[in-house]
């Protein structure tokens, strides 16, 4: 049964890696405010999900593998939301208003909680009975993150819907590009990609390693093997907790 756990684990993980980067896409078209304010936190704890369940996984003996179909399903509809969100540059300033862009993206956000919500809840149950207590604790602690974050986006549509309102019905737009970020969000990518061009990984295999794997080859290496695992790890998945046990090296 620790197969069908370790199954659903890497379904979970393959969801957190792909809506990192729908968060920073969503973030990057929302004007300042308790809004954007929720998507920033919730983003920090996305990647603290992925690491969390990537180090489980490691316990398990296991690295990243092939995601089952319906888990395919699910990120492949994230990857298109992603191709879409990432013309928001050109989108922001042509059809639809920046308002009911963000009202729409507010929507999504509760769909795709609501189906980590069933995923975490899936784990949690499977865990518990088969006597997997600890997977049952990650599954139960990740979901109450994406339940208070479902109940914040939940309290922030009435002023979504309100700002649409005033810009769409009564001509008194509020949604100001220069203070989404956009901007700076764009060039931050780029330089990120170019980044990424010229780091190449620090070992064979580094990409297939779980967060504890690189952690105990980090605790035999030198100080150049540390500071080019925290050099492509800040060009590439920028995982917090392998980037600390480098800085500890």
């Amino acid at each position: 049964m620790s197969e069908k756990i370790v199954q659903y684990l890497n379904e979970a993980h393959a969801t957190e890696m792909s809506l990192v980067r729908v968060l920073q896409s969503q973030i990057a078209m929302t004007p300042r405010g308790t809004y954007r304010s929720a998507l920033e936190k919730h983003l920090e704890e996305t990647r603290g999900h992925a690491d969390r369940v990537q180090a489980r996984l490691g316990e398990f003996g296991q690295g990243m593998k092939p995601i089952t179909t319906a888990g395919v399903g699910f990120v492949e509809s994230l990857f298109g939301q992603l191709l879409a969100l990432s013309k928001t540059p050109i989108d922001m300033i042509r059809g639809t208003g920046g308002e009911e862009k963000v009202l729409k993206n507010a929507k999504d956000t509760c769909a795709t909680e609501a189906l980590e919500l069933a995923t975490y809840t899936a784990i949690e149950e499977l865990a518990k009975r088969t006597g997997d207590d600890t997977t049952a604790k990650l599954a139960r602690e990740i979901r109450a993150d994406e339940e208070r974050m479902l109940t914040t986006v939940q309290g922030e549509l009435p002023k979504l819907v309100e700002a649409v309102v005033r810009a769409e019905l009564k001509g008194d737009p509020q949604y100001d590009i220069s203070k989404t970020g956009a901007a700076e969000t764009v060039k931050k990518t780029t330089r990120k990609v170019a980044k990424k061009a010229g780091v190449k990984e620090p070992w064979q295999g580094y990409d297939k390693a779980t967060v504890e794997d690189i952690r105990k080859r980090l605790q035999s290496s030198n100080g150049d093997t540390a500071k080019t695992v925290r050099r492509y790890e800040k060009a590439h998945k920028d995982r917090k907790t392998v980037i600390e046990a480098a800085d500890r090296t």
